[in-house]
């Protein structure tokens, strides 16, 4: 697609930007939005953290000289594994003997094979994906280099052994029910596998290890990407038992991470891009165009409408508010449509004034359905009342996606193949 330049800024990631650019408050955040979606580009991070110069490798501060190891392995899991791997066989090209990676959608690749699993619940189909990494990790030597790329996703797409899916579908769905956070859902994860907390670390051992963590958790917490399998995981059993006892949740059976600290003393985890360089960039671009901007960061509320609360509060004309990360959202009834998001755009709507603008968007183009966020402003409320849409019906019955397919304010992008959690833009006209 071809770049197009809108106030400044570069537009190429969603698709209906004309369609929705329908007064200047929305091109100036639909350029804000494109300026996040630019600087978590996965292909543009590779390239620019992953140097080859002959045979050696520098990334991380660290040089490796890639003659000196038998055998390159790549391993990867996680939204944006695939176009990461995709990227790193491109730039190291013969030195890889093999690899394998599991992703939510499919690619190809001349040595490495590309899975697609499930996501958000884990499957039998991440199972066998998981059991072929587990393999390469098993046969790695120490003569040998693992480039393990980790990113956001990873928790239910790397899974093993095959009793840990099972266990970790009816997490996700118990904790979706209960509200649970993502360190604590996390911090039961790790101690129903043997490869999340470290256990991939231990797996692959005594090789020479560099994982490449893309950060999909709110306060850059590089540590607890898909509940990192190649960290030294410090919580204990008793730290996951006492999750399940707070939410009352029985039948899980618990078992210990690592805790050799000798397992680690190889494995070199390079931190590739995070939330906050998205909201970084939204910062930039929010100044180019004359906004004050107030950057909330990875602030941290219990609901939807508290994050809402909280920005609308810093709004004043033209003022910028930015944040980013999870907000927490109980999913009381079944058979409802869009994700976080979408929800948070509808209450919203209950108090944005008529010269604000809020858009809440999810950084890996899917809030739990093909969009990936909504633009959300006084014209979506005129154009919900002449169609009778009702913002607390949609809300009672999470059925979010079909309120702003109707307005037309879905944001439309498509996978990006990157994933730093949700982003929060909201707008307030300039005088």
């Amino acid at each position: 697609m071809q770049n197009t330049v809108y106030n400044g800024c570069v537009a190429h990631r969603i698709q209906n930007f004309d369609a929705l650019n329908t007064s200047a408050l929305r091109g100036d955040a639909l350029s804000i939005v494109e300026a996040a979606f630019a600087a978590i580009d996965t292909e543009a991070v590779i390239r620019r953290e992953l140097k080859l110069d002959g045979n050696m490798l520098t990334v991380g501060g660290r040089s490796y000289d890639l003659g000196a190891f038998d055998a390159v392995r790549l391993i990867g899991f996680g939204k944006a594994s695939c176009k990461a791997i995709q990227t790193v066989e491109s730039i190291l090209r013969t030195h890889i003997k093999e690899g394998q990676v599991i992703d939510v959608r499919g690619g190809v690749c001349q040595l490495v094979d590309i899975a697609t699993g499930s996501h958000p619940r884990p499957s039998a189909q991440n199972v066998a994906a998981s059991e072929r990494i587990v393999a390469i990790a098993e046969r790695s030597e120490e003569r040998d280099l693992v480039i393990a790329v980790v990113s956001g996703g990873g928790s239910s797409l790397l899974c093993w052994p095959a009793d840990e899916c099972g266990q970790g579908e009816r997490l996700y769905g118990e904790s979706e029910r209960m509200g649970m956070t993502i360190e604590e859902m996390n911090t039961v994860r790790k101690h129903i596998s043997m490869v999340k907390g470290g256990g991939l670390a231990k797996l692959l051992q005594p090789a020479t290890v560099i994982g490449l963590i893309f950060c999909d958790v709110p306060g850059d917490l590089f540590d607890q990407v898909a509940s990192g399998p190649t960290y030294y995981d410090t919580t204990t059993v008793a730290d996951a038992q006492a999750v399940l006892d707070r939410y009352q949740l029985t039948g899980y059976t618990l078992n210990d991470t690592p805790k050799d600290a000798s397992i680690f003393e190889r494995v070199h985890n390079v931190p590739m891009i995070s939330n906050t360089a998205a909201l970084r960039a939204m910062e930039d671009c929010a100044s180019s165009l004359g906004y004050a901007v107030v950057n909330i960061g990875a602030a941290r509320y219990d609901t939807p409408l508290e994050m809402v609360k909280a920005m609308q509060q810093a709004l004043e004309s033209g003022v910028a508010v930015i944040a980013g990360g999870e907000v927490r959202l109980k999913v009381t009834k079944g058979g409802g449509s869009g994700g976080r998001c979408q929800y948070m755009g509808l209450e919203a709507l209950k108090c944005l004034r008529d010269d604000e603008i809020f858009v809440p968007f999810a950084s890996d183009g899917i809030d739990n359905c093909p969009a990936a966020g909504v633009i959300a402003d006084a014209s979506t409320r005129q154009k919900a009342d002449a169609l009778g849409e009702s913002v607390e019906a949609a809300l009672d019955s999470f059925k979010t996606n079909g309120y702003f397919e109707a307005t037309g304010d879905l944001i439309m992008t498509g996978p990006t193949d990157a994933n730093v959690s949700d982003l929060y833009l909201a707008l307030k006209k300039k005088i």
